[in-house]
């Protein structure tokens, strides 16, 4: 999966996440829904979409491709 769970904890309204930071300095997401929050390098090419349901996360989708 792509989707690593990550620690977090909310304090004075502040949220705060223990990351294990992705390899380099690729870009990343951080998607967080009902008191859990998951960690996802974004692709060289392509489209990270955040799919939701009723207020809640329902699924992450990658549509990846590479350049010809």
């Amino acid at each position: 999966m792509r989707l690593n769970q990550v620690q977090t904890g909310i304090e004075n309204g502040k949220l705060s996440l223990k990351l294990d930071m992705p390899e380099g300095n690729s870009p990343f997401c951080v998607v967080y829904c009902g008191g859990k929050a998951k960690l996802t390098t974004l692709p060289v090419h392509g489209e990270t979409k955040v799919i939701t349901h009723q207020g809640k996360v329902k699924r992450v989708k990658f549509d990846e491709g590479e350049e010809f």
